[in-house]
């Protein structure tokens, strides 16, 4: 072997080698860079659908969840409160709720739920985002059958969380997407195989 071939098989032998540490140095500096791309553990978890589980909940209750940062209120419905949606249609601004965007289809109903006896809506008035209180005592000599009020500006809905005529909220409450898992388990946040 000459020595111009021993130079040229040391000069291949150092660019195969320097090519190869690059390699791996630009991969190990892209392993962080591509890892702090994913979502954090707790935006995922923001994001998830939450479980809320049915069984104890007595007629009348009223249970809150966060989802997605959001209030939702999951409302277990008696009868009568049932039977007083249809006297306050002829008071409400959507009583059809024709407004798409505000429920999925499987909630587009006159009780805007997927089963009558639970109501689940986002607990945020289409105002200006308050938070509605509960007032579920019918008041007959106030024309009142119960439902949602809104402190801050008046806005009022039914036990639907369909708005009423004449308040400062343009459309009703928003029907979040979900699904029964099981007679006694609501899934929020997922509604694939709503039942």
């Amino acid at each position: 072997m000459t020595e111009d071939d021993l130079d040229r098989n040391r000069r291949h032998f150092l660019t195969v080698a320097t090519l190869a540490t690059g390699a791996i140095g630009a991969g190990m500096v892209a392993i962080p860079f591509l890892s702090s791309l994913k979502p954090s553990a707790r935006a995922q978890a923001l994001g998830a659908p939450v479980e809320v589980p049915l069984g104890s909940m007595q007629p009348g209750e009223l249970v809150r969840v966060l989802w997605r940062g959001r209030l939702v209120f999951v409302l277990r419905r008696t009868e009568e409160m049932l039977a007083n949606l249809a006297t306050v249609v002829d008071e409400l601004r959507d009583p059809d709720s024709e407004v798409l965007e505000q429920q999925p289809d499987y909630a587009a109903n006159d009780t805007r739920s997927v089963r009558p006896e639970y109501l689940v809506v986002e607990g945020s008035c289409t105002h200006l985002g308050c938070a509605p209180l509960e007032d579920f005592e019918v008041r007959p000599a106030e024309g009142w059958g119960g439902g949602f009020f809104c402190p801050c500006h008046g806005s009022k809905f039914d036990l639907a969380g369909r708005v009423f005529k004449g308040v400062p909220a343009p459309t009703n409450l928003r029907v979040p997407p979900h699904r029964f898992v099981r007679d006694d388990l609501i899934l929020i946040g997922q509604d694939t195989g709503a039942a």
